[in-house]
């Protein structure tokens, strides 16, 4: 099976924290750029694939996948502070559409997991590697038959989390 990862600048904040890393990273600043990203996903990785984003774009994102992606949560135990801020923003979501299903999985898969935000991984927005494996085992992905295309690779983490299931 083929899957994809898609960790894309989030939209809001792309320009301002990736706008000196890359020349393009204003347009996930626009719905219409994940809008495109949906598109291509549906396309290129019918067998599945998941997408990070933040909790308050739900209310735009979730309308245009439609009832066949699934929402699963990422809690941070340990994340950035905001003083000025009254509620914390504690968790991100994860959207998953399609995937192997592996029946009588032991031990069990939650569609959450608790776990720290990575740290000094050299940029901003990294995933702990903790994050990385979840993400394979909700897609199902089997090392000795898939393959994952991480559409914004970053720090490399999900490649790193598919080498430590090929050893």
């Amino acid at each position: 099976m083929k899957f994809a990862y898609a960790d894309p600048p989030y939209h809001g904040s792309a320009k301002r924290i990736y706008g000196e890393l890359h020349d393009k990273a204003a347009d996930y600043d626009t719905h219409e750029a994940h809008f495109a990203l949906f598109d291509r996903l549906n396309i290129d990785y019918p067998d599945g694939w998941a997408y990070s984003c933040n909790p308050k774009d739900l209310v735009w994102v979730l309308p245009y996948l439609g009832n066949e992606a699934r929402v699963c949560a990422w809690a941070k135990t340990f994340h950035q502070i905001r003083p000025l801020c009254s509620v914390q923003y504690a968790w991100e979501p994860l959207i998953i559409k399609g995937g192997r299903q592996v029946k009588g999985r032991k031990p069990m898969l939650r569609d959450w997991l608790a776990c720290a935000r990575a740290m000094r991984k050299g940029l901003a927005g990294a995933k702990p590697d903790a994050f990385n494996d979840w993400v394979l085992d909700l897609l199902g992905f089997d090392v000795e038959q898939d393959t994952l295309d991480d559409i914004f690779p970053g720090s490399g983490g999900m490649t790193q989390a598919i080498d430590r299931r090929k050893k």
